[in-house]
C-alpha cells in the first residue's frame, strides 16, 4: 500500500519561502519511494518579498500558497484543508520562509511562536504517532511542536539557530549534512539540509536519507 505524505511548504525561494531544492528533493524523492504526496501552505501573506538576484526586500506583497503553487505545479491545497488522519507522514522542507511564514524565528528568535495552523497540524501528527520530517531551519519550530526534551538537529552546534532552539528546550545534535538525527520517542527525522550543504548534491545525500527514514517509521 502506498503511503500519503503531507509536504508543508512556505512560500518559493530560499530568502522568503521554501527552499527549491530542499522542496524538489523532497518530492522527487517521495515519488521514486512511491508515496502519494499532496502538499500544504497557508493561505496568508509572506512576511516580505526578497529580491534574490539583490538580496535586497521588494516594495511588493505575495500570498504564501499561491507561491507555494509554483514549486507544487498548482497541485497544492490551503493548509486549513489539511488532517493528520488522512496521511501517514509529514514532511516540511527548510528556507527561511519556515521561519518567516510558519513562524516568526527569524524576527523572534527562542520567543517564537509557530503558525497557530501548522503547529495544529503538526501536533495531530505527533499525537497520532505519525513520523515527522523537518529539514534546514524547520526544527526551530521543533520544541512547540513535541515540547521539551526533542531531539533534533540545525546542524553545528554553534549556529545561533541552534543556541535559540535549545533555549527553547530542545536537546541538540550536531550532525553532518549527509546525516540525519532521529528522536525515536517523538518519530522525528531531521537533517541539516542547506544550513551546511554546499551543492544540490550535498543536500540531497541528507533529504534521501530522511525521507527513506520517515517512511520507514509509518511501518512502526
Amino acid at each position: 500500500m502506498n503511503k500519503k505524505v503531507a509536504v508543508i511548504l512556505s512560500g518559493c525561494g530560499v530568502y522568503d519561502g521554501s527552499e527549491i531544492y530542499e522542496s524538489v528533493i523532497t518530492l522527487l524523492r517521495l515519488d521514486q519511494r512511491g508515496a502519494t504526496v499532496q502538499c500544504f501552505a497557508p493561505n496568508i501573506a509572506q512576511m516580505h518579498v526578497i529580491n534574490h538576484l539583490t538580496g535586497e526586500e521588494m516594495p511588493e506583497n505575495r500570498n504564501v500558497l499561491v507561491e507555494s503553487a509554483r514549486l507544487a505545479r498548482g497541485e497544492i491545497k490551503d493548509l486549513s484543508e489539511a488532517r493528520a488522519e488522512d496521511f501517514d507522514a509529514l514532511i516540511m522542507p527548510g528556507g527561511f520562509g519556515a521561519a518567516k511564514n510558519l513562524s516568526d524565528f527569524a524576527t523572534q528568535g527562542a520567543a517564537c511562536q509557530v503558525l497557530p495552523a501548522v503547529l495544529e497540524l503538526a501536533q495531530s501528527f505527533a499525537s497520532s504517532g505519525k513520523p515527522v520530517g523537518m529539514m534546514c531551519i524547520a526544527p526551530t519550530m521543533a520544541a512547540h511542536i513535541f515540547g521539551p526534551g526533542v531531539v533534533c538537529t540545525l546542524g553545528n552546534d554553534d549556529d545561533p539557530a541552534a543556541a535559540a532552539s535549545r533555549e527553547m528546550g530542545v536537546e541538540h545534535q550536531a550532525c553532518e549534512v549527509t546525516e540525519i538525527i532521529e528522536d525515536s520517542k517523538n518519530k522525528l527525522v531531521t537533517t541539516p539540509a542547506y544550513m551546511l550543504a554546499q551543492s544540490i548534491s550535498d543536500a540531497a545525500s541528507g533529504i534521501y536519507k530522511l525521507v527513506d527514514r520517515v517512511l520507514e517509521l509509518t511501518n512502526k
